[in-house]
């Protein structure tokens, strides 16, 4: 598939980490020149997540179409509109499980699956710890199929001194395996 820019689907679910799912969308933001389209789902306990944890309907003033869960007219319920990139940030583990067994039962797990069937980027931020055997095969499934396991896993080696700082580091390579073109501290450069 050769698309001059990215068309991407963002699903934020209830997971705690709402600050990677606004950074990212800021950065989303910002790379306008690489982005034809963002199409953007939040779910019920996404938002009430990010109101607890972040403060405020922030959510609202990116300038990105918001889908509701369950409205499968979303052009991305269908691979014939070629989204090429999928993040779902903060991800989950029953949205992972969904996923993982094909459980399409709304949007985002609908457009998780049309991404995954279509060979295209699906990455997985996942905020939560341990892990259970369970969300271990998950995993494994998701990977096995194409998608790509990002832990909200920051790192520490840019010498971050705020929290948005090092949630960045977290976004910044999702976005490198999403294949988009970021300036960010890389590992021995200066």
């Amino acid at each position: 598939m050769s698309l001059s820019k990215n068309k991407i689907v963002v699903a934020v679910t209830g997971a705690s980490g709402a600050l990677y799912a606004k950074i990212l969308l800021q950065k989303l933001t910002a790379l306008k020149e690489q982005v034809d389209d963002v199409g953007l789902i939040l779910s019920q306990n996404a938002k009430e997540v990010w109101e607890y944890e972040l403060g405020g309907k922030s959510y609202l003033d990116f300038p990105f179409q918001h889908y509701e869960k369950n409205n499968f007219y979303a052009p991305f319920a269908s691979g014939s509109a070629q989204y090429n990139t999928m993040f779902v940030c903060p991800c989950s583990m029953g949205t992972l499980a969904r996923i993982a067994t094909g459980v399409s039962s709304d949007l985002t797990t609908r457009a998780a699956d049309v991404i995954l069937k279509e060979r295209r980027k699906l990455i997985l931020i996942l905020r939560e710890t341990p892990y259970s055997l369970i969300h271990l095969q998950n995993m494994k499934a998701i990977t096995e199929a194409g998608g790509i396991i990002c832990p909200a896993s920051p790192s520490f080696y840019h010498l971050p001194q705020t929290i948005e700082e090092l949630a960045t580091t977290v976004i910044d390579r999702a976005l490198d395996l999403a294949g988009l073109r970021i300036n960010t501290l890389r590992w021995g450069e200066k």
